[in-house]
């Protein structure tokens, strides 16, 4: 899996998906911090990126976008903030929630992220 991590993202969740084998960049690390959604998105889809996203309203609508044209997108990753904190404590879970999607084609796929049974929810 390639995932693009959006900005609400730290890039200490990128090290730590890297270093579980996953592909991750940050969208600091390309030069779209601040960018308008739907550049980040774009840039995602030239660089075959699913993008992982708390974004849900936003992205939900560009994805939609991009069928009604007839084009395809390389995934979107919802990371839900009700059920992941962003902080350091957070991050292993995420990791763990990534990967268990598992797969590398993302293709047109919107994901939830979903807590693994048994994890403690962790607060903002």
């Amino acid at each position: 899996m390639r995932l693009l991590l959006d900005e609400m993202f730290s890039p200490a969740l990128r090290d730590a998906l890297t270093d579980k084998g996953i592909t991750a960049v940050h969208v600091r690390d390309i030069g779209l911090a601040g960018a308008p959604d739907a550049e980040v998105f774009r840039a995602a889809q030239e660089a075959r990126y699913a993008l992982l996203t708390e974004n849900l309203v936003d992205f939900l609508r560009i994805a939609a976008d991009y069928a009604i044209r007839g084009d395809h997108h390389h995934g979107l990753v919802i990371s839900l903030s009700t059920r992941f904190a962003r902080r350091a404590a957070g991050v292993p879970a995420l990791v763990r929630a990534i990967a268990a999607i598992g797969g590398d084609d993302m293709t047109d796929q919107i994901r939830y992220l979903q807590r693994i049974p048994g994890e403690t929810p962790h607060r903002l």
